[in-house]
């Protein structure tokens, strides 16, 4: 039986990704090499910053590709883009599916500006079909710096190891003054109680300080969310909701 195209691709994707990989790792490559691969990664940072120039002011929602449209994180995440939309804020998320996906529905829900920097991977990361526009990255590092680099705020949702990565990296830009100090709103506090538990521990170890823990707001309330970004930006920022022109119909794609 013949292998379908897709999954070849698939295969070919893995095999071209592991033998980069493996290139990269043996050690120090030409100086033409390295060259090559600063203009690569330079040629993404220019395409995102073209590409987004003008879809802010934005939140990023973070959270985990996987979550089906009947779980209640899913259902959450879309609450929340609607919610942020009618604020006056461009939702932009990894453009993915999952938390992702639904919180760029939410924000298509309100009519509001829907935007994702999209990871390209041999599996799982398409992008959601809820988005005005998206780019397609090769490295996740890239794609982390777009991801901040036009919000206000910023919303983890329940994820996995990706997720905390993004979690993290943000609250060490705001613990050592790289970004300002925007909210990071944490939800579904039974979800992340183990976490919360280990920064605990990290504050009663003197590794974090009590300041720290002040960084972002835990919460299960979609509407004690919404005010407290809408408290700690609008405001604080001076903000202006502007308004938007019906989202397209056909999805602005930048490769």
């Amino acid at each position: 039986m013949p292998i379908p195209e897709d999954k070849l691709a698939m295969k070919a994707s893995k095999v071209e990704a592991s033998q980069e990989e493996k290139y990269f790792l043996e050690g120090p490559r030409s100086r033409w090499e390295e060259f090559k691969f600063t203009v690569q990664v330079m040629k993404e940072f220019i395409k995102g910053f073209r590409s987004f120039h003008y879809a802010g002011p934005c939140v990023t929602v973070f959270g985990s590709a996987r979550f089906p449209e009947d779980n209640e994180y899913y259902k959450m995440a879309r609450e929340v883009g609607k919610g942020l939309s009618e604020i006056g804020f461009t939702v932009m998320t990894g453009g993915g599916p999952g938390i992702m996906e639904a919180a760029n529905r939410g924000a298509r829900d309100a009519g509001g500006r829907s935007i994702g920097a999209n990871i390209i991977l041999p599996f799982e990361q398409d992008p959601n079909p809820y988005l005005d526009k998206y780019v397609d990255f090769n490295y996740f590092f890239v794609r982390k710096v777009l991801l901040m680099k036009y919000s206000y705020a910023f919303v983890v949702l329940p994820g996995g190891a990706g997720t905390m990565d993004e979690l993290f990296e943000t609250i060490t830009l705001i613990q050592t003054k790289k970004i300002s100090d925007f909210p990071v709103v944490i939800m579904g506090k039974e979800y992340w109680k183990n976490l919360i538990e280990l920064l605990e521990e990290f504050l009663k170890n003197g590794t974090i300080s009590e300041e720290d823990l002040k960084l972002f707001l835990l919460t299960d309330s979609v509407h004690e969310a919404l005010q407290h970004i809408e408290k700690n930006t609008v405001a604080k920022y001076k903000l202006v909701k502007k308004k938007r022109s019906p989202p397209r119909i056909i999805r602005e794609h930048i490769r």
